[in-house]
């Protein structure tokens, strides 16, 4: 079993490995004992493999990406599932979907809980085969790569600049790997695997260049029809390519804010990666020193305060609830996060320096919107946490403690 360690290089005391506990763990086993399935998903390498078996090691462990193992669930699945009785971990359930109307079997014949832990990687195959086979039986969890708030204590989180070159997919810490060869080759495994079982491409260099140039509109509004004009394709392929990115873990499209307001919003998405460092390698950066006068470091910024905030969401068993806002007149706030009828303004900037134009979104936002905002967030490239005029102030790595201070650390499930 893998687990996420780090060994410690002080001289003072011999090497030691220090475990890095995932703060969904505790929600997956909670609700193991509330449903007779649990269901993780979230992109490859993000850490659900070392997660479910850390969390459910007293379980049977099958791997399904394991030719023989998947070999035996396909042909024989009745015999596969009775070598497990009360129940297993099952990796990469969507290798084998047909599983899952099995297992729905197995689940209504039992009555019980905590009998099996399936995970996956690919979310449209994975809700589509458990909408049909495993509805109200599963509690789905997705777990995307560390956050800020896990890695604290375990590696460095002190540098912008190489939080956002590196990312944080566990694999680049736990081995130690250079960024630019673990997120080159993800690409390459990513293009090879799930690509071409997902979808035709003629042209493998055209998607490449595609994946590129969704990486230079990281944080962006987006506009389908430019980007497949730019990619050479047309609107309906790059519709099409950008779908098989969603549903594959590369890119997350944020929705925007939508309330019925005197303000004419706007209506497209904004484009972000949910890795920072894998958008900062399809942008040509390959060390950190690249990162500090990259013209889209901004963005950059951007797109990982944007995934703490859903990490944040999502590793206590919630679903995203983030928008953004923007008016036909470029007034805008890069994230608001939803609390009931009202929403939290998050303002992201990724300079040190506080200046006057850092509160210029949030004070018209709040002008429009008076009577549903719940506190002002401003997150910068500084050091230093403050509040300042009704606005409160915070670094990145700040960004999850600030948020238990408005939701209480018993966020969970419940309270959607």
């Amino acid at each position: 079993m893998k687990l996420h360690l780090r060994v410690s290089t002080r001289e003072s005391s011999p090497p030691m490995c220090v475990f890095i506990k995932r703060t969904l763990e505790r929600i997956a086993k909670e609700a193991l004992n509330k449903y007779p399935v649990i269901t993780i998903t979230g992109p490859r390498q993000s850490g659900k493999t070392t997660l479910a078996r850390h969390a459910f090691r007293n379980m049977p462990y099958a791997n399904l990406e394991r030719p023989d193992t998947r070999s035996f669930a396909i042909e024989d699945p009745r015999g596969f599932l009775r070598q497990f009785p009360s129940g297993a971990v099952l990796d990469e359930i969507q290798r084998v979907p047909d599983l899952l109307s099995y297992i729905q079997v197995i689940v209504d014949e039992h009555g019980g809980t905590g009998l099996f832990v399936l995970t996956g990687s690919r979310q449209l195959d994975m809700m589509s085969a458990i909408t049909q086979s495993l509805a109200g039986r599963t509690a789905i969890m997705k777990l995307l790569p560390f956050s800020i708030q896990e890695m604290k204590g375990h590696y460095p989180v002190n540098s912008l600049d190489d939080l956002m070159c590196r990312g944080f997919l566990p694999r680049i810490y736990d081995n130690d790997i250079p960024p630019a060869q673990a997120l080159g080759d993800y690409i390459e495994s990513y293009i090879e695997r799930d690509l071409h079982e997902l979808i035709q491409v003629r042209n493998l260099s055209t998607f490449q260049r595609f994946m590129r140039l969704c990486a230079g509109r990281v944080g962006r509004l987006l506009n389908i029809q430019s980007l497949g004009n730019d990619a050479g394709v047309s609107h309906t392929t790059a519709r099409e390519w950008l779908s098989m990115l969603e549903m594959s873990y590369i890119i997350f499209l944020l929705e925007p804010f939508h309330k019925n307001i005197r303000k004419r919003l706007v209506k497209s998405l904004k484009l972000y990666f949910y890795d920072v460092g894998l958008a900062s390698y399809l942008c040509g950066i390959e060390q950190p020193m690249h990162v500090s006068h990259h013209p889209l470091r901004g963005n950059l910024f951007e797109n990982l305060v944007v995934m703490e905030v859903m990490k944040y969401r999502l590793n206590r068993g919630l679903i995203s609830n983030l928008q953004f806002y923007r008016d036909n007149t470029g007034n805008e706030v890069d994230l608001l996060y939803q609390i009931g009828d009202g929403v939290l303004p998050v303002e992201i900037k990724s300079g040190m320096t506080m200046t006057s134009d850092y509160f210029i979104g949030l004070k018209r936002f709040r002008e429009v919107v008076s009577d549903q905002c719940f506190g002002q967030i401003l997150v910068y490239g500084g050091d230093e946490s403050m509040v300042r005029d009704g606005v409160t102030i915070t670094t990145i790595a700040g960004v999850a403690d600030l948020l238990d201070s408005y939701f209480g650390k018993s966020d969970a499930r419940s309270k959607k």
